[in-house]
């Protein structure tokens, strides 16, 4: 196999890769120096169950692809991944490891990886997990591969779950600021209600119920509001073509404890995740901003338009050591995306 030998070879002579997929999200993260290495042509479904609620697919098949498959069986990708663009493959997509609106509720990218096989550093083919959502016992090393940006293994095939399209959905609207708003949601989410995605910004909260049709009539019995007109806000709060996106300023995503106050930071926000993840629009210095995470119980992500300096979160030096002896198990001489993440990795 062409790629297998193109690592095998890197390999022997210590050469860098730059693994791309479509491309679509290259803006995050650091920019690799190395010979490229596309999965472009390395695309196709493998295996398809509806009835099980699973399916097995190539890395560099098109994410807009798999989504119209699934669309004729009534069904979806469980985390409602973003695209930025039609290029985007299902590879890159559990590579990067994001997850849209409904993350809370119906999981991450990682939770819905059942299995893959990679090729590592080395050159060699592995196989972890499987392709049922009960496959194996102990640590699931597939996981790994979820938000790694390429830097352990290149993705080969996925295996993942996916969900039934709800039969109805709606999306109710409130006034309130900030507060308020991740105290709602909060205490919302504790109950049994059909909720799938939640919003805030400029002193509106946006709630998604989705489900049958009886379910979502009393739910909005039950929380009230009135039922909003954006009918493409949560496509464009997905894929970041909401106006709010669209400046040239530092964009960053602070990753939160849902019940965490509003931060007091310069800057728009827009929260998301009902309170999880919110994204900042701020010139502040980087570490102002992820002081500010991390004494709310978090940690931020410089998402676009880094001005310079570390992207992700810096690592402590027994956190570091650890990434560092994982990326030698996967990657013994660095030449799997190296400085993706981390200069050091």
């Amino acid at each position: 196999m062409a790629l297998q030998q193109q690592i095998a070879e890197a390999f022997a002579n210590s050469t860098p890769l730059s693994i791309c997929g479509g491309a679509s999200k290259q803006f995050l993260g650091n920019q690799v120096a190395g010979e490229p290495l596309s999965t472009a042509e390395h695309r196709g479904v493998i295996n398809y169950q509806p009835d099980e609620l699973v399916m097995t697919v190539r890395s560099g098949t098109p994410l807009q692809e798999i989504k119209e498959i699934l669309q004729a069986q009534h069904q979806r990708l469980a985390f409602e991944p973003p695209s930025f663009g039609d290029a985007a493959t299902i590879g890159g997509t559990f590579a990067c490891g994001l997850s849209g609106p409904s993350r809370p509720w119906t999981g991450s990218a990682r939770d819905s990886l059942l299995g893959c096989t990679i090729i590592n550093g080395r050159g060699e083919q592995l196989h972890f997990g499987g392709e049922v959502i009960k496959n194996v016992a102990g640590y699931d090393a597939s996981r790994l591969m979820v938000g790694a940006f390429g830097t352990l293994g290149l993705i080969m095939d996925v295996s993942f779950r996916v969900l039934p399209v709800p039969a109805t959905e709606i999306t109710l609207s409130f006034s309130m600021d900030a507060a308020q708003a991740v105290a709602s949601v909060v205490s919302w989410s504790q109950k049994p209600l059909p909720i799938t995605a939640a919003a805030w910004l400029d002193g509106e909260l946006l709630i998604r119920l989705s489900g049958a049709q009886a379910a979502i009539r009393s739910a909005q019995l039950q929380l009230g509001g009135d039922i909003s007109k954006q009918t493409e806000f949560w496509l464009q709060l997905r894929e970041q073509q909401l106006g709010f996106f669209q400046t040239g300023k530092p964009l960053w995503r602070l990753s939160l404890p849902m019940a965490a106050a509003p931060l007091d930071t310069p800057g728009e926000q827009l929260i998301e995740w009902g309170g999880a993840q919110r994204w900042l629009l701020s010139g502040e210095k980087p570490q102002t901003i992820r002081q500010t995470a991390l004494a709310a119980g978090g940690h931020a992500t410089c998402f676009r338009n880094a001005q310079g300096g570390d992207i992700f979160t810096p690592l402590s030096k027994p956190m570091l050591a650890l990434q560092q002896r994982l990326k030698k198990a996967f990657d013994p001489k660095g030449i799997l995306n190296p400085g993706r993440i981390y200069t050091d990795l």
